[in-house]
């Protein structure tokens, strides 16, 4: 329990990387398309690598131990596809949001900024669960994991400011809107903190796991690739995807 505090500081700097958007919408008018791919595709390569060689590898190992091996591994495959059940749902209720170059020219801005903002708050909760539990298994594992989110991170604080900036002509409140959305994960992980820490064990934490990895596999399959491949970069998304994998294996086995 003595990384709860380090756990929770690393979701924080996860998630306020919409700040960081929130302030490149303001100084930037072009974004290096072919970076952002090979960047994205880096994020979505960390995420896949450690939910299937790290999280769900230990999942499956202690509920094996549990209930033996067959129905722990179908118990770890149950939780897998929950936590990619509920980032779909989390997904299906909220509004989808477009480009940021699509805001411009249209009249509710203000109110396509508040949306957005409320949208990727939800969505970022179970990114602050998933960041969260990673950390508090082992910092040093965090930080690939907390540095792919935040990268993510980054073009939903520009979706954010963008439009909030061009409605009101205050580019504080633009920031601000990014900076707010961007602080539901550090509420994600206080959240599964209280509710999960009187019931913790080495099984439970197995469960969470296995939920966590579905979380972070969907967010990779849905989110992180479909945007790297963006503008016909597909093979820079996936060169990309290969190197996240590659220094995610490297850490894992430099500190075995």
């Amino acid at each position: 329990m003595n990384n709860v505090g380090p756990a929770i500081l690393m979701t924080a700097l996860a998630g306020l990387s919409t700040s960081i958007g929130g302030g490149i919408a303001f100084f930037s008018r072009n974004t290096n398309k072919r970076v952002l791919a090979f960047t994205l595709g880096i994020s979505a390569g960390v995420m896949l690598y450690v939910s299937f060689m790290e999280l769900m590898a230990k999942a499956v190992l202690v509920l094996g131990m549990e209930y033996g091996e067959k129905i722990g591994t179908t118990y770890a495959g149950i939780s897998f596809f929950g936590g990619m059940m509920l980032t779909a749902l989390i997904d299906r209720l909220i509004p989808e949001t477009s480009d940021v170059e699509d805001y411009a020219g249209k009249g509710n801005l203000m109110r396509t900024g508040i949306v957005t903002a409320l949208a990727l708050g939800i969505h970022n909760f179970p990114e602050g669960m998933a960041t969260f539990v990673s950390a508090l298994q082992s910092p040093v594992l965090a930080i690939p994991i907390v540095v792919a989110i935040a990268i993510h991170n980054i073009p939903e604080g520009i979706a954010v400011a963008v439009p909030v900036y061009f409605a009101t002509g205050s580019k504080m409140k633009g920031f601000l809107y990014a900076f707010a959305s961007g602080m539901a994960e550090p509420i994600g992980a206080i959240v599964g903190y209280l509710i999960l820490m009187p019931f913790i064990s080495d099984v439970l934490n197995a469960y969470v796991f296995a939920a966590v990895a579905g979380v972070m596999v969907f967010i990779s399959v849905d989110e992180l690739l479909p945007a790297a491949q963006a503008d016909n970069h597909t093979h820079l998304a996936v060169y990309g995807l290969i190197v996240g994998m590659a220094v995610m294996a490297l850490s894992l086995i430099a500190f075995m």
